[in-house]
């Protein structure tokens, strides 16, 4: 009995080590996958800021102004996303602008030259750094990216995480967990007071140099109050308890070289598990010493085991079939999340692209009547060129039916090339930015679909011939819209002016070509050119303020850029540059 009682021990022992060792391990896993989500989240903010022209623009200008703007943007991304605090910084290092702008804790003013995630991105483009705010005395991971100007670097912008909540969904759960750096630091814990302890004790040198880099303050960097033994086990003495047995797992965490532990208890389950296998050894060895005198209570006792052995398995399967549930739903979760995030940016492709043509049929409608008096002055001439036909042939006058024929193919071609102009600007063309386009015929079917109204507002064209064989990187349709846009801007702008004037040129600018569309109106105020290209702004009483969006995009997805330059009382200058077309 006693051997038997022994041994059962052992097995219970060795089966509630196994079995707390795969849920633990389990856990483990879901937790990282969680907070993996979480960090790949934060990481797209910085990527998509270091795009952002507004920043860009911010940077390059110095406009106090324009600082101010990002204040109140990155305020708002940082409530909807978040993230602790969005700063940008210039190439000194100094704050420009930043999410806590009106706090007494603001970065602006101060400067991070020093902090080793703004060195990073100034040489490496990108950096991750975990450490204790200098200015807010919050732990955090810092994310910084590099913003570029035609390859010149502009400044860094940081997205400042901290994972109070993070830590806080961990301390609902019983079992203690935390993550580790690469020296063993302790950065994050269910258990408040361990963090900044080491996994290890760290050397002089070690503890020296985390000291002169602040990384994490005067923290202690004492070790934690763990006692690892050769079983897989650590005995530990959490905040206010004994100390007691635990399972200890670990598993990386994948793009940052941290360990995340879990921290499983095992001894009332591992006492459980050997008073059960105790018990049963027990019971086996009775129904043994039994079974000579008592066969029919032997066959009982051995059913009854049987049983109980099979309700057990049921139990344990139904366990390990209810976690792999779990794991198996919130896998599927994550992918349909990730299947979400893909349709949803599949319809913002085609909504823009909807945006595109409904802004080139919009322009439609407003050249529809000078495109139907175009069309009418030939058509007239066709119908007098006909019937003086028909009565020079009457007269056998030859020479003079074969006059009018030629007018009326001339007039039919006439015809033809506004039509052909009108359905190639109505058709829906598809996004190619690489293609061969003269900026003569450009311009010519940009004009062609305005001419009309140029004409009935007395408008004077001012065309400068471009150089012969001159052309740009683009897709002819997507840019004689562009052109139709700024065109129709600048007869709109005329409507008061008492010598309208309108002039387009066309020349080299160096690697590239500019096309510029200038007129003498009253020009913009300041307040209007510094959020022109912001959607839904506007000075038309009845526009969308959309129409110069979707050109810049335009000429963007081409490889260029749109400027304006105005000032009020001498006229509007936009400028188009695109990459010059060489073969």
């Amino acid at each position: 009995m006693l051997v038997a009682l022994w041994g059962a021990g052992h097995v219970g022992r060795k089966q509630a080590h196994a079995d707390l060792l795969d849920d633990a391990s389990a856990a483990a896993a879901l937790k990282v996958t969680l907070l993996t989500s979480e960090l790949d989240k934060q990481r797209s903010l910085p990527f998509v800021l270091a795009q952002d022209s507004e920043v860009k623009g911010a940077l390059l200008s110095g406009d106090p102004a324009g600082y101010q703007a990002l204040n109140l943007k990155f305020e708002a991304l940082s409530r909807d996303t978040g993230a602790a605090v969005i700063y940008l910084l210039d190439l000194s290092g100094t704050g420009v602008a930043a999410s806590n702008w009106n706090l007494p804790a603001s970065f602006v003013g101060s400067n991070f030259a020093f902090r080793p995630y703004f060195q990073g991105a100034v040489h490496a483009g990108r950096s991750e750094y975990f450490a204790l705010g200098n200015v807010s005395n919050e732990p955090g991971l810092y994310l910084a990216r590099r913003l570029e100007q035609d390859g010149r670097p502009l400044g860094v912008i940081v997205v400042k995480v901290e994972f109070g909540t993070v830590e806080a969904g961990w301390r609902k759960f019983p079992a203690p967990v935390f993550v580790t750096d690469e020296r063993g630091v302790v950065l994050l814990s269910s258990v408040e007071s361990w963090r900044f302890l080491t996994e290890r004790p760290l050397s002089p040198e070690e503890r020296e140099a985390l000291r002169t880099s602040l990384q994490f303050g005067d923290a202690p960097l004492t070790p934690l109050p763990l006692r690892p033994d050769s079983a897989g086990r650590v005995t530990v003495q959490l905040p206010g308890r004994d100390e007691e047995p635990f399972l200890h797992v670990q598993a990386p965490v994948p793009g940052e070289p941290w360990q995340f532990h879990l921290l499983s208890a095992t001894g009332e389950a591992t006492e459980r598990a050997v008073a059960d296998a105790r018990l049963k050894a027990a019971l086996a060895v009775l129904c043994t010493l039994l079974a000579a005198g008592i066969w029919m209570h032997r066959r009982h006792r051995i059913q009854d085991r049987v049983r109980a052995q099979e309700a057990i398995r049921q139990e344990l399967e139904s366990r390990v079939a209810a976690r792999t549930r779990e794991l198996r739903e919130a896998n599927a979760q994550l992918r349909a999340e990730m299947e979400d995030r893909q349709r949803a940016e599949a319809e913002l492709h085609s909504l823009q692209e909807e945006l595109v043509q409904a802004n080139k049929l919009a322009f439609l409608g407003q050249i529809t009547a000078g495109v139907a008096h175009e069309i009418n002055q030939p058509v007239a001439a066709i119908r007098s060129y006909a019937d003086n036909s028909a009565v020079f042939l009457e007269r056998g006058v030859l020479d003079r039916v074969r006059g009018n024929m030629a007018a009326i193919a001339a007039l039919t071609e006439r015809i033809g090339v506004i039509t052909d102009e009108l359905r190639t600007f109505s058709r829906k063309s598809a996004p190619v930015a690489d293609g061969r386009v003269p900026v003569e015929v450009a311009i010519d079917g940009a004009l062609t679909l305005v001419g009309f109204q140029l004409r009935r507002r007395g408008i004077a064209l001012h065309r400068s011939a471009s150089e012969p064989g001159l052309a740009v990187k683009a897709e002819r349709v997507r840019l004689e819209q562009v052109l139709v846009n700024l065109l129709q801007n600048a007869i709109d702008a005329l409507e008061q002016a008492a010598e309208p004037r309108i002039t387009v040129s066309a020349y080299r600018d160096g690697s590239r070509v500019a096309l510029v569309v200038a007129d003498n109106g009253p020009g913009l105020p300041e307040s209007i050119t510094a959020s022109l290209f912001t959607p839904f702004q506007t000075t038309k009483p009845r526009g969308l303020g959309l129409g110069l969006v979707i050109s810049r995009d335009i000429v963007a997805d081409f490889g260029g850029s749109l400027s304006v330059q105005s000032q009020p009382g001498c006229g509007a200058r936009f400028t188009i540059h695109l990459p010059e077309a060489t073969s």
